[in-house]
């Protein structure tokens, strides 16, 4: 993605650059902070996906690698207003969010019970070159009644950030399912600790 430095990051300077279809960035973690505007019709594929991309950036004539960090939306258009990006560089580790994928049909499904996923990402932190693009998690042995957390996760070259009681997916039976969606129990609200077994390995 090619931008184009700001000479003025103010406010107004900001209105001006949106009314011409641009939007104000800033990338930070390097060693000083970089503002620059980057065609707001750019975005799409970056923003409406549920997968983390790494970002080239070209900014007055010099290259770096960057990761979406953060995007502010106006409250009624939903137009992006405002988009953060954290620079990589090699050796230093990155806190980002990388999208799930469920693999195999657990058990308790076939056997009646109802899957249900509490987290579509998870918070994680490492070096860029050992994060992979999806993180998989085989659900093929997850039996009625059990769940898999946060703590049951395990990859050799990045740490899990999210609480480790946090449920990720879960099997319930339908009675319990039922009672879950009269009670409005939040999606990460319950961690299922006294009610559910881990997932067998």
């Amino acid at each position: 993605m090619s931008g184009s430095l700001r000479e003025n990051v103010g406010k107004k300077d900001a209105r001006r650059h949106r009314t011409q279809g641009l939007v104000p960035c800033v990338l930070y973690g390097g060693k000083e902070q970089v503002h620059f505007n980057l065609d707001e019709k750019a975005f799409g594929k970056l923003i409406f996906t549920p997968d983390t991309y790494l970002v080239n950036l070209s900014l007055g004539g010099k290259a770096y690698r960057a990761i979406l960090k953060d995007v502010q939306y106006h409250p009624v258009s939903d137009s992006v207003l405002h988009v953060d990006f954290l620079e990589v560089t090699d050796g230093k580790p990155i806190v980002t969010s990388l999208p799930i994928l469920f693999e195999g049909t657990a058990k308790g499904v076939l056997r009646g019970g109802k899957l249900v996923k509490k987290l579509r990402k998870l918070k994680v932190k490492g070096l860029v070159a050992d994060l992979p693009d999806v993180i998989q998690i085989d659900i093929s042995k997850l039996n009625v009644a059990q769940s898999i957390l946060i703590r049951d996760m395990k990859h050799p070259k990045m740490r899990f950030l999210d609480p480790e009681n946090s449920v990720i997916v879960s099997v319930k039976t339908a009675r319990a399912v039922i009672a879950d969606e009269e009670e409005e129990e939040p999606e990460t609200g319950d961690t299922g600790a006294t009610s559910e077994e881990p997932a067998e390995n």
